[in-house]
């Protein structure tokens, strides 16, 4: 005869699970923030440009941040920031004109 499952063992388990995902996901977001600088910014600034990511709807834009996003991950450093004049939530433009693989 089959065991009868233990429902609620398994949802117990289940909402373990996600606790954890969820305390990883933020411990590597702050681990992020300090990585790349962010944490010298105030927080209003830094919600600020997190917002204007968000809320963007320049697929250029986002595939740049994107690719630089990806390089600071394989190189663990960021490219140099924008100048200041410039809107810091516009990728900084590619002077090379062919694009880096």
């Amino acid at each position: 005869m089959r065991k009868p499952r233990d429902l609620d063992a398994e949802l117990k388990t289940l909402e373990d699970k996600a606790r954890t995902l969820k305390e990883r996901k933020v411990r590597q977001l702050g681990e992020l923030v300090i990585a790349t600088g962010a944490d010298n910014l105030d927080v209003e600034t830094l919600a600020g440009g997190l917002l204007g990511l968000v809320e963007t709807k320049d697929a250029a834009g986002k595939a740049e941040w994107r690719k630089r996003g990806a390089g600071f991950f394989r190189g663990g450093k960021a490219d140099p920031a924008p100048s200041a004049g410039g809107n810091p939530l516009r990728p900084a433009p590619n002077h090379g004109g062919a694009s880096q693989a």
